[in-house]
């Protein structure tokens, strides 16, 4: 299986709770997906509101032959950069977290040994308007393994049960 075609059957299972973006997507990416999530919170009545919270997470896919660590590097900056563009923080906004996903058919042996070194994140005013994480998973096909960085465990996790699941 290409990585190509392994996106391809990833993507649907993000569909039930992110909105995949089809037009004006970013190169080199192949897809994106954001998760938009406000919560209110009233005292018995609307104008007694007690919270007004906001979270966004951008999901950033691509697909590669031959991964390096220089164009990893590269796509985790253009994401984070592209990311946090629309960023707006104010009492209610919670997180805006950027996450990318990278399926590649064979990856460089520095790329493994890296990953965990590409991290970004931002508080706005001492978190008080909130933060933005950055989540990195790197897919390598061809050795069947699965890395991330530190915030990226999760999403790490749910690729390996998906792998499992493709019987890969």
């Amino acid at each position: 299986m290409t990585s190509s075609e392994f996106l391809d059957k990833l993507l649907p299972s993000y569909k039930e709770y992110y909105d995949l973006i089809s037009e004006n997507i970013l190169p080199p990416f192949k897809a994106e997906a954001k998760f938009v999530s406000h919560v209110e919170q009233y005292f018995l009545v609307h104008s007694a509101k007690l919270s007004d919270i906001d979270s966004t997470e951008h999901l950033y896919f691509a697909a590669e032959e031959n991964l390096s660590l220089e164009k990893l590097s590269d796509m985790a900056k253009l994401a984070w950069e592209d990311g946090l563009k629309d960023v707006v923080p104010y009492y209610g906004h919670r997180n805006s977290d950027v996450t990318v996903i990278v399926v590649c058919d064979s990856a460089d042996e520095d790329v493994a040994a890296n990953v965990k070194k590409i991290r970004y994140s931002k508080t706005y005013k001492f978190m008080i308007y909130g933060w933005s994480n950055f989540k990195l998973v790197v897919v390598d096909l061809k050795s069947g393994k699965v890395f991330s960085n530190g915030q990226g465990a999760e999403t790490k996790g749910f690729i390996r049960k998906f792998m499992k699941k493709c019987s890969l």
